[in-house]
């Protein structure tokens, strides 16, 4: 049975690696840059990640990914951070997070549930559709 997004964001593996990645991006009014990864599934059913290459202030480039696989693992999710928090920058996933996903033939696998967009203040949805949604605060994914 295919992972929820839910589910997923719950995974303490997860959690964990996303507030590294959020830590690592240098959140703030100046200075950050995106950090990103893909949420695995490995042979045993346990979730890890797989970081990519760190990005720069507002973009980050994603690995191949051929049939929504890494090493042969079945990608479940992806991520990226939103660590810019001055005025002049989003929080929320922008229309090129949008349609990155949405026109990514290789991010349409059975188990993939989309990218999770982190914000200083909300942790974002965007599905395979490309259709954002909240899906909790934070800070409660990160200390939970």
């Amino acid at each position: 049975m295919p992972l929820t997004a839910r589910a997923v964001l719950s995974d303490t593996n997860v959690r964990s690696a996303l507030q590294q990645a959020w830590t690592d991006s240098n959140p703030g009014v100046t200075g950050g840059h995106e950090e990103g990864g893909f949420i695995v599934k490995d042979d045993s059913d346990n979730l890890r990640v797989i970081r990519w290459s760190n990005g720069f202030q507002d973009t980050i480039t994603v690995p191949p990914h051929r049939d929504c696989k890494i090493d042969d693992l079945e990608i479940v999710a992806s991520f990226h951070t939103h660590p810019n928090t001055g005025s002049d920058h989003l929080q929320e996933p922008s229309e090129t997070d949008k349609r990155a996903v949405r026109d990514d033939p290789d991010l349409k696998g059975t188990e993939y549930v989309g990218e999770f967009v982190i914000s200083q203040a909300i942790i974002f949805l965007v599905s395979p559709a490309g259709q954002v949604r909240e899906m909790d605060g934070t800070q409660a994914v990160f200390t939970e």
